[in-house]
C-alpha cells in the first residue's frame, strides 16, 4: 500500500513515492532513467535519453503560451546512498522504505537517506508533464545523472537540443531561499602505496562513530567532526603510548558527505590490552568535550579480535598513512570577505579505503574562486607526493557566477512576496549545483535554484517537509503562469 496517498499535491507525492521505489544511487541511474523515458513514451511526449542516462523531456506550451519562450525545468535523478550501520538495504537492488510522520509533517526513510535531494525535483517535473490543466510555456525538462559525484551527467550532456534560456533549477533545500550563485569544485583521490609485512599479535578493531555527518557543501561550516580525520588523530596519539601495527583504515561512503564513521584494524601485543583500553577511555573523554555541541554522541570504541599472524603495513607505510590523515587539510579553508557567512573554499575527506596495495582518500574540493581551488588541490598533491603517493583529479565543474541583470530572479522575488508576504533570501551557496555547468553551455542563461524544506540531507536522518512541498509547488506554478 502506498505510504504517501492522501498527501497534497497528490501527483507530486505519487511520483515521489514511485521514484523512491526505484534504486537510484549515483552510478546506478539506468533504472530511474528508463523510468523517466517510459513516462515520456506513455504520455506521448518527445524525449531524448543519452548514453549517460540523462533524459530531456519536451512539452508544448498550453493555450495562450504556445509562443512563449521555452522554460527549462532541471533536477538530478541520483541520490546519495547513506545508511545506518545496522540497515540491511542493498542500494543497488532495493527501493527505500518510506516513513510518514504526520505529527512532524515530514517524510523520511527507514535507516537510510531519503533522496529528497533531488527526487522531489523529478516528482515536480513529472507532475507538471502529467497535467493538461496547468498553464505553462513550452517546457524542456532536463533530468541529469550522477550530480552527487561530480555533476558527471550535466558535464557530459549535449545541450544543443535545448532552446530555453530560462532555467528553474529545483535542487535547493531551504524554502524561501533563492540561490543565484555557487562554488565550483572537483574530486581528488589521494593514494598512498602500501607495502606489507608479516606480524604476530592480537587484532583489535577501533571504531569512531555516531557523528552527525552532513552535506560537505551546505554543512561544512558547522564544525562537525570528520570521522576519517579524527581516526588519523587517534592513531597518531596512540602510537605515542601503545606500540601497534596497522592493517587497514576505512571510513565514509561518499566524498560529498561528511563521514560519520571510520574503522581501523590494528595489531597489538596481548600485554598492551590494558594500556589500549585506558587510551580509549581518555580520548573518548577528550572527544566528548571537544565536540559536545557539534557531535555530542561521538563514540570511540574497540572490539577484540583473534590472535594470529597477519599481513600488516610495514612501519614506513604506517607512518606515511598516519601522516597523511593528520596533515592533509580538511573543512573550511577560507570564508568569503564579500558575503558574510559564506564559505569560500573547503575540502572534505569523504571516503577512506584500504586495499592490499594502497590506502585511498577521496576529497570533495570546493571554492567560488578558481585559483583557490587550484591552490588547495596543489597542497594535497604536494603533501601526498612527498609521502610517496599520487593524486588523481576528475569531475571539475565551474563556479556559477552572480548575474546582476537577472529578470528571472526579479520576477521570482516579486511572486514570492505576493504569495508569502515576506521577502525571500537571495543567496550564494558553497555547495555545488549544476547551474554553473549549464550557464557555460547555454550562453545568456538566466537561472535561479529553489526548492522545499529538507533537513539532514546526505544522512539517514534526512527528512522532507510536507507542507513546504505543497507551498513550493504553488510557487512553481505561479512562476510558470507569469512566464508568458
Amino acid at each position: 500500500m502506498a505510504v504517501l496517498t492522501g498527501l497534497e499535491p497528490a501527483k507530486v507525492f505519487q511520483y515521489f513515492e514511485e521514484i523512491c521505489a526505484i534504486p537510484h544511487g549515483s552510478y546506478n541511474t539506468k533504472p530511474i532513467s528508463d523510468y523517466c523515458a517510459r513516462f515520456a513514451e506513455e504520455h506521448g511526449l518527445r524525449y531524448i535519453q543519452d548514453e549517460f542516462n540523462n533524459v530531456i523531456i519536451f512539452k508544448d506550451g498550453t493555450a495562450g503560451y504556445e509562443n512563449s519562450a521555452p522554460v527549462i525545468l532541471q533536477g538530478h535523478v541520483d541520490m546519495v546512498c547513506e545508511k545506518e550501520s545496522d540497515c540491511t538495504i542493498d542500494f543497488e537492488k532495493d527501493g527505500l522504505t518510506l516513513i510518514l510522520d504526520e505529527d512532524a509533517g515530514a517524510i523520511s526513510a527507514q535507516g537510510t537517506t531519503l533522496g529528497g535531494d533531488d527526487g522531489i525535483a523529478v516528482a515536480y517535473a513529472l507532475a507538471l508533464l502529467d497535467s493538461d490543466s496547468i498553464p505553462h510555456p513550452p517546457l524542456e525538462v532536463v533530468l541529469t545523472t550522477d550530480e552527487e559525484v561530480g555533476m558527471l551527467g550535466a558535464a557530459a550532456m549535449d545541450c544543443s537540443p535545448l532552446q530555453g534560456r530560462i532555467m528553474l533549477n529545483m535542487d535547493s533545500e531551504d524554502e524561501g531561499y533563492l540561490l543565484v550563485s555557487c562554488a565550483g569544485g572537483a574530486t581528488a583521490i589521494a593514494r598512498i602505496p602500501v607495502t606489507r609485512a608479516t606480524a604476530n599479535g592480537f587484532k583489535v578493531t577501533m571504531t569512531i562513530n555516531k557523528l552527525k555527518g552532513g552535506h560537505s557543501g551546505v554543512e561544512i561550516h558547522k564544525g562537525r567532526a570528520n570521522a576519517n580525520q579524527l581516526m588519523g588523530r587517534t592513531l597518531n596519539e596512540l602510537r605515542k603510548v601503545v606500540p601497534f601495527q596497522l592493517l587497514s583504515v576505512n571510513g565514509g561512503l561518499k566524498d560529498n558527505a561528511i563521514p560519520r564513521e571510520s574503522v581501523a584494524e590494528i595489531l597489538i601485543d596481548a600485554p598492551q590490552k590494558a594500556a589500549l583500553q585506558a587510551f580509549v577511555a581518555k580520548w573518548q573523554s577528550v572527544y566528548s568535550a571537544e565536540y559536545i555541541t557539534t557531535d555530542p554522541d561521538v563514540t570511540l570504541s574497540i572490539s577484540a579480535g583473534e590472535a594470529g599472524t597477519f599481513k600488516v603495513m610495514d612501519s614506513q607505510t604506517k607512518r606515511r598513512v598516519i601522516a597523511s590523515l593528520v596533515n592533509l587539510p580538511g573543512g573550511v579553508q577560507r570564508m568569503s570577505a564579500d558575503i558574510e557567512g559564506l564559505v569560500q573554499t573547503s575540502l572534505n575527506m569523504g571516503i577512506l579505503t584500504t586495499s592490499d596495495g594502497e590506502v585511498a582518500m577521496h576529497f570533495a574540493v570546493r571554492s567560488s574562486v578558481s585559483s583557490e581551488k587550484e591552490e588547495l588541490l596543489s597542497r594535497v598533491e604536494c603533501l601526498i607526493e612527498m609521502l610517496g603517493g599520487t593524486v588523481e583529479r576528475y569531475g571539475d565543474y565551474p563556479a556559477w557566477e552572480y548575474n546582476h541583470d537577472s529578470k528571472l530572479r526579479d520576477l521570482m522575488i516579486k511572486i514570492f512576496e505576493k504569495l508569502y508576504w515576506r521577502k525571500p533570501v537571495v543567496q550564494a551557496l558553497h555547495a555545488g549545483v549544476e547551474c554553473g555547468l549549464f550557464a557555460g553551455k547555454l550562453p545568456g542563461l538566466d537561472c535561479v535554484s529553489f526548492g522545499p524544506d529538507m533537513s539532514d540531507i546526505h544522512t539517514p536522518q534526512e527528512s522532507l517537509n510536507i507542507a513546504s512541498v505543497e507551498r513550493t509547488w504553488k510557487y512553481l506554478l505561479e512562476i510558470l503562469k507569469r512566464l508568458n
